[in-house]
């Protein structure tokens, strides 16, 4: 499946980080990762601090998929807000998950640090805007779903907003402990740290064929020959043709631009990150160089644009949507890509053992929050191949439906 057409963003302005992969395979892994984009690298750093002897394998320049399309906004919140992940899977349950996807913002900050990242990892916080006046409600009933429940948020009303930004809206929250990211780098730095431990082989460009799981055993036959392992994580992203029964995604598309720097960006009240209620969603950001990265306008098809004008379309009105929230800005073009992304029914991602498998589990972190979910299924996943007891795993099994 091809993942994204365009002039992408992160490729263009991240010099390539030396990551040493080609290793002569070891005889046996406990655990061996297919797929080296974000999910894949997160699982294996938190892996590789048990000890275990990881191999993570890439049919192509790992990173290069869906990560390269990501426009690297780490949000705690969510596409389905927590008010209504209540109603669908109850009280304990809901709030449980917004906690682990607050918790695992401060794990990715903790990964940066540990590894001393230079992917322009930067603390935001995140304005969420009703897209009109019938959603002020909504956003009341998601403010009271925060704050009952220990999360830090802040409700502006129409007042409010007009006093401190360039444009009104109907209402907004304002919540806290957000980030943004260079995805690329970030991953590709993870990626550089692994490939300095003794415990950790990684494998690029290379094809896998066939798994088997047998007398307690995992194989994987491979452009390179069979690997053995105790443990396999299918960590393969959007890759439909890779999904397991009850976890097909539903594969949409979506578009981004990325401008050229902008001198003075006051007039963005802390550059927080934006986004709004209506669905499909605008959103938007800024880079460390001053640059704005926005995106949205999602689409029903299920399959990277190919044609440049289709691109060039959507990135225009892109431009028009920024330019009509912040108009004393100069709003110029300087990249433009489309991209497909994954979603489940339930908006949750898929995370745990693959039914009537006993050694092989997946981490797909589909929907919006995709870097988010890895970290926290990194964990999940450590727990159950360690044999330690871990109750929120039941919340992203495979078979909840």
């Amino acid at each position: 499946m091809e993942l994204h057409n365009g002039k992408l963003f992160w490729e263009e302005i991240t010099e390539d980080i030396e990551v040493k992969t080609g290793k002569q395979p070891k005889s046996h892994y406990d655990v061996i990762i297919i797929g080296g984009g974000m999910s894949g690298a997160l699982s294996g750093y938190i892996l590789a601090k048990e000890d275990l002897r990881i191999a993570i394998v890439d049919k192509q320049k790992m990173g290069t998929g869906s990560t390269m399309a990501n426009t690297g906004l780490l949000q705690y919140s969510n596409d389905i807000m927590l008010s209504e992940l209540i109603q669908q899977i109850g009280k304990d349950k809901a709030v449980r998950f917004y906690q682990l996807c607050r918790e695992a913002m401060d794990q990715l900050r903790k990964v940066a640090e540990e590894i001393g990242s230079e992917a322009d990892f930067l603390d935001r916080s995140s304005f969420y805007y009703a897209s009109e006046e019938s959603h002020i409600e909504l956003l009341k009933k998601e403010y009271q779903a925060l704050s009952e429940n220990g999360f830090e948020v802040e409700y502006l009303s129409e007042e409010d907003i007009r006093e401190q930004y360039p444009f009104t809206k109907p209402a907004a929250l304002r919540t806290h402990g957000d980030a943004e990211v260079n995805p690329f780098k970030f991953n590709r730095d993870i990626l550089a740290e692994l490939s300095k431990k003794e415990n950790v082989d990684l494998f690029e460009n290379i094809e896998v064929t066939e798994t088997r799981e047998k007398d307690n055993e995992i194989e994987l036959v491979t452009s390179l020959g069979v690997l053995k392992a105790n443990h396999l994580i299918f960590a393969t992203g959007y890759n439909k043709s890779l999904a397991f029964p009850g976890t097909e995604p539903e594969i949409n598309r979506s578009y981004a631009i990325a401008t050229e720097p902008i001198a003075d960006l006051s007039p963005w009240k802390d550059r927080e990150m934006i986004w709004e209620t209506k669905r499909p969603y605008l959103y938007l950001r800024t880079t460390a160089d001053g640059r704005i990265i926005a995106g949205g306008l999602d689409e029903e098809k299920p399959n990277a644009p190919k044609k440049d004008r289709t691109i060039e379309d959507h990135a225009k009105e892109l431009q028009e949507k920024v330019q009509s929230l912040f108009p004393m800005l100069t709003i110029e073009i300087a990249y433009s890509w489309g991209a497909v992304f994954g979603e489940s029914a339930d908006g949750l991602p898929f995370i745990g053992r693959i039914p009537k498998k006993e050694q092989t589990y997946c981490l797909l972190g589909y929907g919006g929050n995709g870097t988010v979910y890895s970290m926290l299924g990194a964990h999940i996943l450590r727990d159950l191949i360690t044999g330690q007891h871990n109750p929120d795993a039941e919340i992203v099994q495979l078979n909840r439906n």
